[in-house]
Order: C-alpha cells, then structure tokens, then sequence
C-alpha cells in the first residue's frame, strides 16, 4: 500500500485528514451552480466548458470562523482544497452519504471538480468540510 501523503498537497489538518488505512479524507474549499451548459462532441473541437457561479455562503454563527453553503436538491461541483499527483480512488464520505448527498467513485490521477448531488432535505456543509476520501490503489 503507497503512502498517499507524499501525493497529496494542501491538506489543511492532516492528523484529522489521514485516515488509520491509509486514505486521506479530502476537503471542500468551492462549491459551483452550473448555469449554463457545457459542450461535449466526438471530436473536441467544440468542447467548451459549462458556465459556473460560486454558490454563496453564510454565517452560521457571528463567532464562526468558516461560513457554510445551504445547498438545496440539485447538482453542484466542488473544488477541493488538496491536490494529487499520483493514481488513487476518490469516494464520498460515509457522512455526506448518510446525509443523502454523493458524488461519483472514480479512479483519479488529479483532482477534478466532482459533482455533488445533494438529495430532496437539501444539506448544509461548511467552507473546509471533509466530503471525500482517497484511498491508495
């Protein structure tokens, strides 16, 4: 099993952010509103991508150091704070999943902005929440 550590760059509290199997949960820094669509054809020459506003945020608490996005049902994408430079599997948190939100698995060499699709109660999540986990291939 490879160290995901020497992979992975910007992790904001690694004692909280590795895990005792060896991933390392990622954390969100953007949450986007797609509003306008992208392009996909066979070729790429028409390729262009979708149009993105970043989602608002609020405080919670006037004493809060982080705000929070209020996310109703729909689909968003999220930027993470981390980087990778090496192959490993990208998977939701047990705690976005129990809270009726996911985002794709995928077998990832960098990190992409990932959908999240939030279910019918909607969700609120914190600016530098932990939402995903990489695990070593």
């Amino acid at each position: 099993m490879s160290d995901l550590r020497e992979s992975v760059k910007g992790i904001v509290h690694e004692p909280t952010q590795v895990c005792d199997d060896g991933g390392i949960d990622l954390t969100v820094t953007e949450i986007y509103t797609i509003e306008a669509p992208g392009r996909v054809d066979f070729g790429g020459g028409e390729l262009e991508p979708a149009a993105l506003d970043p989602h608002p945020r609020v405080w919670r608490n006037e004493d809060d150091d982080y705000q929070w996005w209020h996310l109703e049902a729909g689909t968003y994408l999220i930027e993470y704070n981390e980087s990778l430079s090496d192959t490993a599997l990208l998977q939701p948190r047990t705690e976005i999943l129990e809270r009726g939100a996911t985002h794709p698995t995928v077998r990832i060499a960098q990190l992409p902005r990932v959908p999240l699709t939030v279910g019918e109660g909607g969700l609120r999540l914190k600016a530098n929440a932990r939402v995903s986990t990489l695990r070593p291939e």
